[in-house]
């Protein structure tokens, strides 16, 4: 029997006033710290102004590219501990949509954080357009994520 709860209801976000996108929200929501909200919006207008200017100035390029750098963030599989006798196996596991998107978010932001450019606005836009060519921190993350699975794979048989 499990020991917590399963969550059964997803909060929908309502989407963003610029953009209309829920992910964008979602990324302002992530952003924001101790509930400063027009802050994180700056932060991340800011950084997605940046995207359109290498974009020749186009907000749908900038959107674009934002949603593909999240898509190649997204993690597919993951490890997870589990208990097999006195002993514990990282067992890989598929990702579910949502939490994918959470982890990528949360790689997003911590990548971008440990740049070293003058505003957060623009170490999420060079974040961003790192992940979108390949490479950056945060894609670093996934494919750690990804070759600690494939290293584990043997450990898969203990997924039940």
């Amino acid at each position: 029997m499990a020991r917590r709860k399963s969550v059964n209801f997803i909060r929908m976000i309502e989407p963003d006033i610029r953009y209309g996108s829920q992910y964008v929200q979602k990324l302002i929501n992530i952003v924001m710290w101790r509930g400063k909200k027009n802050a994180a919006r700056t932060i991340v207008y800011d950084a997605l102004n940046i995207l359109a200017q290498k974009n020749s100035g186009d907000e749908k390029k900038a959107l674009a590219v934002f949603s593909r750098a999240l898509e190649q963030i997204t993690p597919a599989i993951e490890v997870r501990p589990r208990r097999v006798g006195g002993s514990v196996y990282q067992i890989p596991a598929e990702v579910k949509s949502h939490r994918g998107r959470s982890l990528a978010y949360r790689w997003l932001i911590e990548a971008a954080a440990s740049r070293g450019d003058e505003t957060m606005g623009q170490r999420l836009a060079h974040e961003l357009l790192d992940a979108y060519e390949g490479r950056g921190n945060a894609i670093k993350k996934k494919l750690d994520s990804h070759k600690m699975a494939e290293a584990n794979r043997a450990y898969s048989h203990f997924s039940w």
